[in-house]
C-alpha cells in the first residue's frame, strides 16, 4: 500500500525516499541489496570521523554503546542490530522511507519500534544533510536505546505523544524532542557532554555545543522547553541540560494536559532567547 510522503518542516522541497515502498504504518523493508559500495564507503568515513570526535564530547553512556550498532566498515543490516537491541531493552529498529508523519511516528516509537531511514547521503552531502539519513538515525539514535532508562523515556514519548495530537499539542511535545532526543545535553560528574542524536550525528556541532562559548546551556524545564522554538538549518541557539537519564524520565512522568494547557497561556520564545534568571 502506497502513502504520501512527508514533506521536511515547512519547506516546498520534494522528500527523499521512495514512499511506495512503505505500509500503511510507513514502514519498509531494508533493501539492502540496493546500497552500492560508494553507499558503504559513505558511512565507513562518516563513522569513523564521528567516532574519533566521541570521546570528552559524547556521553559515556553512549560511548559504551556505540559498539553495538556491530560492523563499522559498511551500513549495517537492521536485523543484526535487532538481535542485539531487543535482548538488551525490548526495541527494534524499523525501516522507513524518509520523515513520517505524526501519529504513525508516535505509534511506533509507543511500541518500542525506532523508525531508521534507510537511504544514505550522497558523498557531495558527507558535511550535511537537512533530513535525516540511515548515518543520523543509526549512528545518532540508535546506541542509547541501549541504554534502559534512556529506552524507557522514548516509549514514554511517544505514548504522550499519541496524547498530545488528541490535544492538538504536538508542537509544543516536537520541541522537547527536538531539545532532547536530538539536541540534549548532560552533566557528568567530569563536565558537560552530548546525547542528543543531532548533536552526536555532526562532526560541526558537537564540539560546538559542548564547549562553545556562543550558545547558552540552560537546566531542562518543561514549561521553558515547549515555549522556545527551534532552527533546523543551524547550530543551536540554546542547549537544555540534564543531571541524569533518570532526571528526564522523572520529569516526563506526570500528566502533560496542565503543561499544555499552562504554556498555551504563554508567548512563544525565540530559539536564541535570553531570560532573566
Amino acid at each position: 500500500m502506497a502513502v504520501e510522503p512527508v514533506v521536511y518542516g515547512a519547506s516546498d522541497r520534494p522528500p527523499r525516499g521512495d514512499y511506495t515502498r512503505a505500509g500503511a504504518d510507513y514502514t519498509c523493508a531494508q533493501d539492502y541489496a540496493r546500497y552500492t559500495a560508494a553507499d558503504h564507503d559513505t558511512y565507513r568515513r562518516l563513522y569513523e570521523r564521528q567516532a574519533a570526535l566521541l570521546p570528552g564530547l559524547a556521553c559515556d553512556e553512549f560511548i559504551a554503546a556505540l559498539p553495538s550498532l556491530g560492523i563499522k566498515d559498511r551500513i549495517p543490516r537492521f536485523e543484526e542490530i535487532n538481535e542485539r537491541l531487543h535482548r538488551a531493552t525490548g526495541w527494534e529498529i524499523v525501516g522507513v522511507p524518509g520523515l513520517i508523519p505524526e501519529v504513525p511516528f508516535f505509534t511506533l516509537l509507543a511500541n518500542r519500534k525506532f523508525p531508521v531511514t534507510d537511504w544514505i547521503r550522497k558523498p557531495e552531502e558527507f558535511d550535511y544533510i537537512v533530513e535525516p539519513d540511515i548515518f543520523h538515525d543509526l549512528f545518532g539514535h540508535v546506541p542509547l536505546l541501549f541504554n534502559p532508562v534512556f529506552a524507557d523515556y522514548v516509549q514514554r514519548y511517544g505514548q504522550g505523544g499519541l496524547k498530545a495530537h488528541a490535544l492538538g499539542a504536538c508542537e509544543l511535545l516536537s520541541r522537547l524532542y527536538w531539545y532532547t532526543i536530538e539536541f540534549g545535553l548532560i552533566r557528568q560528574p567530569d563536565g558537560l557532554r552530548a546525547y542528543g542524536a543531532g548533536i552526536l550525528s555532526s562532526s560541526g556541532e558537537l564540539r560546538y555545543a559542548v564547549t562553545s562559548p556562543e550558545p547558552q546551556r540552560v537546566p531542562l524545564n518543561l514549561d521553558r522547553t515547549m515555549r522556545t522554538r527551534y532552527k533546523i538549518d543551524t547550530y543551536q541557539q540554546t542547549y537544555f541540560v540534564i543531571d541524569s537519564f533518570q532526571q528526564l524520565f522523572d520529569m516526563t512522568a506526570p500528566d502533560f494536559a496542565p503543561v499544555y494547557e499552562r504554556v498555551k497561556t504563554l508567548p512563544e520564545l525565540p530559539a536564541d532567547a535570553r531570560l532573566a534568571a
